[in-house]
């Protein structure tokens, strides 16, 4: 499928629902990348979640092919970039799901437009870290734009496959290093400080987030913790948290049938 722009430069791809009778009155499900990846970070998964959904991906403002953002990058941007994309498309109303920075996106969605939400799922999401962990993040943070996107690449690689994953999977590897090495440096660094500070003003929302939520990470997710995964949906009345055995942080890309069996799962709850 061809890439799809916005006026005002979000690239993006609008799947149509393969399987279900209505056409174009099916559900959406829109997906949101994490930190310096693309919108190719979600292509083993539409399959699956095309049968019976319309599925919406993008890029995030300043990754992939769309234009770099207007102004200095936070959560907000993020979620208006996502408000004016539905808007474009006349979707009124669907489910998000978001991966790392975007499970940080989505959640700030759903309090900043919370009718246009149906339900959330939370992908391999930040959240509370203590003190100290969130002051070391955010000096990294801070360290990023000293050597840029590639100066820690080869960490970050390990951190989030598995050594099996890496070894066997070098096209994919490249691909996702090749993803990350386009970023320019200011905009991932001032991304990578969203990703740090952005936690702070999830914690205990008021109101608190009251949409359909499953949370879902990795057993080795050293990031997105297990811990954190249970802490962020013990404050979503109702929300269930998933824990993935194994996998590191980008488990949604080694083993997506892990993830989109779950959400799908959820979803057809949430319709009934």
């Amino acid at each position: 499928m061809d890439v799809s722009f916005t006026t005002d430069g979000t690239a993006y791809q609008f799947h149509p629902a393969r399987a279900f009778a209505g056409g174009d009155a099916a559900p959406v499900i829109v997906l949101i990348h994490g930190l310096g990846l693309t919108m190719g970070t979600w292509d083993d998964h539409i399959e699956e979640l095309s049968l019976d959904h319309r599925v919406l991906r993008y890029d995030l403002a300043g990754h992939g092919k769309s234009t770099a953002p207007h102004r200095t990058p936070d959560l907000t941007l993020y979620s208006d970039q996502l408000a004016s994309l539905l808007d474009a498309l006349a979707i009124a109303q669907c489910a998000v799901v978001g991966f790392s920075l975007g499970g940080m996106i989505n959640r700030r969605f759903a309090m900043d437009y919370p009718d246009r939400v149906s339900a959330l799922a939370i992908l391999n999401s930040p959240h509370e870290r203590g003190d100290e962990a969130q002051a070391l993040v955010e000096q990294r943070a801070r360290d990023t734009h000293k050597g840029g996107p590639g100066a820690t690449l080869d960490a970050t690689i390990e951190r989030w496959f598995t050594p099996s994953f890496i070894a066997e999977n070098v096209a994919t590897i490249a691909r996702v290093r090749g993803w990350v090495l386009a970023n320019d440096t200011d905009i991932y660094t001032a991304c990578r400080m969203v990703l740090a500070t952005g936690v702070i003003e999830l914690i205990r929302p008021s109101p608190p987030i009251a949409h359909p939520s499953i949370v879902i990470t990795c057993a080795n997710d050293t990031g997105s913790t297990p811990s954190m995964t249970e802490a962020i949906a013990a404050e979503i009345a109702g929300a269930r948290a998933v824990i993935i055995p194994q996998l590191q942080h980008m488990g949604l890309m080694e083993k997506p049938a892990l993830f989109t069996t779950p959400i799908l799962a959820f979803l057809a709850e949430v319709r009934k």
